[in-house]
């Protein structure tokens, strides 16, 4: 029989910086979402015209793909790892409290994408940090937890706009979202662990640490891009149900539902992201991966297809949602096993960099389609990159 001392215990997953970096997630989403969710009528009081909502979604995540790349670079240095979430966090709460003070769209704009320079900068730092916390058969758990946190706070969000919103207005919302913004700084600051520094590892140039990321690891971002081109800003799926339903209800009542839409959307997401990176771990992230794509192909489809009544419109914000949840807790853990430890911050920058851009081609294109051609248009194109984006990971990823 073999000494039990030789086989130490399991580590546990849920240690204590996993759980600190989940309240992080959880309380920032808590204050973005809930000004997301009111963002396309705050928007529409000011007199934005109906392309505003595409360019500053885009134009946000196109700019912060360059804070993505750089933030990996930087997660590479792990005394930097802690300080860049850090700022990171509290910038994201400041700039999304300071929707409150702006008279017009371009003020919108340009704070929102000061907001997602942090957001993404800090990305690459809390996924290598959340990497280091677990065993690698646990990443997907781990990644998981994290996303399902941070989806519980974007249901938070919701819910306690359309609470607030009949006594404080759309501006005093968005000045209350300084209070989970302030939080998830310090549940960050506070909890999150430290990098590990590496006293025979150097960091490598800016340019050589990308050079330095595995093959296979390239295949995986081909399809990882292909899907991301297709997959649109969740925000595009408010506007889209306001307008299906505003003939039957009357412009107010069908924003409400259309946020109570968006609602369903993250709570089905915050309850399937963990069991998602649990299955990851047990049956293989690859494939997983490969048939969450597909749910937003379904989805797509059944905006095109279907009848726009509100049972539907409720079955396809869940399986969009049963596609989020997939997406954000396996491409993470995919990429953690496809990465060396020492590459993992540029792995990760790269990883982000990557939807980024996606989602700046994305959400510009389907806006344009949406507006010069059709809503369907815009289904369409989202359809078919992503489905592509299904068949690369499938199939080309690990080669």
């Amino acid at each position: 029989m073999s000494d039990p001392a030789t086989h130490p215990p399991p580590q546990r997953w849920l240690a204590r910086g996993v759980l600190g970096i989940g309240l992080a997630s959880l309380f920032s989403d808590w204050g973005h979402e809930a000004a997301t969710a009111i963002l396309p009528a705050f928007l529409a009081s000011l007199g934005a015209p109906a392309f505003a909502l595409g360019v500053i979604e885009g134009v946000s995540d196109g700019l912060s793909s360059f804070a993505k790349l750089a933030g990996g670079w930087i997660a590479d240095r792990p005394k930097l790892r802690k300080p860049t979430g850090i700022i990171g966090y509290f910038a994201t709460g400041f700039s999304t409290f300071a929707y409150a003070f702006a008279q017009s769209w371009p003020a919108i704009l340009v704070m929102r994408a000061l907001g997602w320079v942090g957001r993404g900068s800090r990305g690459p730092s809390r996924d290598t940090l959340l990497a280091d916390c677990v065993a690698p058969d646990q990443q997907g758990r781990a990644f998981g937890f994290e996303r399902g946190m941070d989806t519980i706070g974007a249901v938070l969000g919701p819910l306690c706009a359309t609470a607030l919103l009949g006594t404080l207005g759309a501006r005093g919302v968005l000045r209350w979202t300084l209070l989970p913004g302030l939080a998830a700084g310090l549940a960050f600051a506070f909890l999150a662990p430290k990098g590990i520094p590496d006293e025979g590892h150097r960091a490598p140039s800016f340019a050589s640490s990308f050079a330095q990321l595995p093959k296979a690891y390239w295949h995986y971002l081909a399809g990882v891009f292909a899907h991301g081109i297709g997959d649109f800003a969740p925000t595009l799926l408010i506007l889209r149900a306001g307008q299906i339903l505003t003939p039957h209800y009357g412009f107010a009542r069908a924003s409400a539902i259309a946020v109570a839409l968006y609602t369903f959307y993250n709570f089905v997401d915050a309850a399937a992201s963990y069991p998602a990176g649990v299955l990851a771990d047990r049956i293989g992230k690859r494939g997983l991966l490969a048939v969450g794509y597909l749910f937003a192909v379904v989805a797509f489809a059944g905006f095109i297809f279907e009848p726009p009544t509100i049972p539907m419109l409720a079955i396809l914000f869940g399986l969009a949602g049963i596609h989020g949840a997939v997406q954000q807790s396996v491409e993470k853990s995919l990429a953690a096993e496809l990465l060396p430890a020492a590459n993992r911050g540029s792995g990760f920058g790269v990883l982000a960099t990557v939807n980024g851009i996606g989602d700046l081609i994305s959400s510009v294109a389907v806006g344009a389609l949406w507006s010069n051609v059709s809503p369907n248009a815009g289904f369409i194109y989202a359809g078919t990159f992503t489905l592509l984006g299904a068949i690369l990971i499938y199939f080309y990823t690990g080669r």
